[in-house]
């Protein structure tokens, strides 16, 4: 069984650690509640970090003489450069993190779909939408990592590739702080599917970058990696790119399959291109063949297992061809 690095994860502290919004609620997120066995979470919320109580009036965005401004309308308080600060001081202070889950929506939290009014008043008019402070902060500062909010991780995709980023990230940050040569190599070997998948041409660059043929420092080529694997991780993998690797590892075997075998396993591959079935029955044929020959090589490869076995569940039958879900 493989063992994972514990991603490291900023969350909003309301998502089932602390009654903190603003009317002392506290949200049940299924997705952080499962995540909690597997991830070291970093809680915080912005709005009790600078002084507003529990419970308290709502904050609002609301746009003022052209420039957004985050209020309280039935205080009248503007506390705009007040959280702008907080959000620099925090996100310069955290250290290296994995990954952030952020409240769907808040004023403060948001990545997207924030509501900004006219005015403060309690019943002016939504203008627009916009991204929180906190939010914004977050996306500006961290743009290369992966940051969700809880709403838009109820989805299988998005969910799935951001478990896949933070684990490879966290692999990842335990690399560089090693410091070895051998680590770097090890972990594009037993990432290179997983690679695959995500971008050939990254793939490649990062090849290259770990052939050191330049012989740079490891300090260097690490740098050099993380910018890529960023890249390379930027954007979820497309089905057929997951069909590509699974055609690609059932080249280890095919000379050694019988004629039966060969069509279950296209058999599978098909009903999948198609929308009928999940991703499963397939990888699963491959690990078994892989175990059955003995194939080490693809028992150590990521793409297999890319997060804890206890976060996977079954997916919806049609989830690639609903590639416009993520964005």
């Amino acid at each position: 069984m493989r063992e994972f690095v514990r991603p490291k994860v900023v969350v909003s502290r309301c998502l089932g650690f602390d009654h903190c919004r603003y009317n002392g609620n506290i949200i049940n997120s299924s997705i952080v509640a499962n995540l909690m066995e597997y991830v070291d979470f970093l809680p915080v919320c912005p709005e009790v970090e600078i002084g507003l109580g529990v419970p308290r009036d709502p904050l609002r965005i609301i746009l003022k003489n052209g420039e957004q401004r985050l209020v309280q309308p039935a205080s009248g308080r503007d506390i705009t450069e007040t959280m702008e600060a907080f959000c620099t001081d925090f996100l310069g202070s955290i250290g290296e993190i994995d990954g952030l889950i952020l409240k769907y929506r808040s004023p403060s939290c948001g990545i997207k779909e924030v509501k900004v009014y006219s005015t403060a008043a309690l019943k002016s008019a939504v203008i627009g939408k916009s991204s929180g402070y906190f939010g914004r902060a977050v996306l500006k500062e961290f743009s290369y990592l992966p940051v969700e909010d809880e709403g838009r991780l109820r989805n299988t995709r998005i969910k799935e590739h951001f478990m896949t980023r933070i684990f490879m990230l966290a692999a990842f940050r335990k690399v560089k702080s090693e410091g070895r040569m051998r680590n770097l190599v090890a972990f594009h070997t037993e990432n290179k599917y997983l690679l695959m998948v995500y971008n050939q041409e990254e793939l490649r660059k990062l090849g290259a970058i770990v052939a050191n043929k330049e012989r740079k420092t490891f300090q260097e080529l690490v740098s050099e990696y993380e910018k890529h694997l960023y890249i390379a991780l930027s954007r979820p993998p497309r089905y057929t790119s997951i069909i590509n690797v699974l055609m690609h590892a059932f080249g280890h075997f095919s000379e050694k399959l019988s004629n039966q075998e060969k069509a279950l396993f296209f058999g599978w591959i098909q009903k999948y291109r198609n929308g009928k079935v999940s991703l499963c029955p397939a990888i699963n044929i491959i690990r078994s063949w892989a175990v059955r020959f003995e194939d080490q090589y693809l028992m150590n490869q990521t793409f297999f297992e890319p997060y804890p076995e206890g976060l996977m569940e079954v997916n919806p039958v049609d989830s690639h061809l609903r590639e416009d879900l993520w964005k």
